[in-house]
C-alpha cells in the first residue's frame, strides 16, 4: 500500500499512533511518554495543541514549526520510546525480530491536515472524547489527556460531554 503524506505550510497535523498487536500498555508509561515527547522537542521544533494517551494509542494534534518535520517527530518519539521501554515480545514474527524491532509500536501512523477551524474543533473534541468512546470515562475524570487544560481556557465546561453527548459524537469516527 502506498501512503500518501500532505505538508501543507503552517498547518497543524492531527496524528493517531498505536501500539503493536493495540497492546495495551501505555498507561503504565506515562513518565516515558511524557520524555520521549521532551526528547524529541530537543529534536525539532514543534507543540502539542492537543493530546490523548489511552491504553493502546495516543491522538495528536501537533503544530510543527516546519510542516516537513511531522515525521520525524513521530520517528523521534516512537525510537526513542522504544529504546527505554523493557516488554515482552515473544509474539513478534520472525522477520520482525531479525529487524531487530521491539513490537512496540505499529509500523505506520495516521495522519490528518487540519484544513480550517471547524476541522481543528472537530479534532480537538474527538480527541477528548476518546475516553468516553473507548472506556465510556467521562473527559473531566480521564487524567492523561489535555481536557483539563481546555477547560482552564475556557474551550469546554467541566461537563461536557456527558453521557447523552457520547452519542452524537460518536458518529465522528476519525481513527
Amino acid at each position: 500500500m502506498n501512503y500518501k503524506r500532505y505538508f501543507i505550510p503552517n498547518s497543524m497535523v492531527f496524528i493517531t499512533i498505536v501500539t503493536y498487536n493495540r497492546k495495551d500498555f501505555l498507561l503504565d508509561y506515562i513518565d516515558l511518554i511524557k520524555r520521549s515527547l521532551k526528547y524529541t522537542k530537543t529534536k525539532i521544533s514543534f507543540k502539542i495543541d492537543a493530546i490523548a494517551i489511552l491504553k493502546n494509542h495516543i491522538h495528536f494534534i501537533l503544530r510543527p514549526e516546519n510542516i516537513n518535520d511531522y515525521p520525524n517527530i513521530i520517528k523521534y518519539f516512537k525510537t526513542y520510546f522504544s529504546r527505554n521501554i523493557n516488554i515482552d515480545n515473544s509474539d513478534l514474527t520472525d522477520g520482525k525480530k531479525h529487524k531487530k524491532e521491539k513490537g512496540v509500536w505499529q509500523n505506520r501512523y495516521w495522519a490528518h491536515i487540519i484544513l480550517d477551524e471547524n476541522d481543528l474543533n472537530k479534532h480537538i473534541d474527538y480527541i477528548h472524547f476518546n475516553p468516553m468512546k473507548h472506556y465510556n470515562v467521562a473527559p473531566k475524570d480521564w487524567e492523561y489527556s489535555s481536557f483539563k487544560k481546555y477547560v482552564n481556557n475556557k474551550f469546554y465546561d467541566i461537563n461536557w460531554c456527558n453521557f447523552e453527548d457520547k452519542y452524537k459524537i460518536s458518529e465522528l469516527d476519525l481513527e
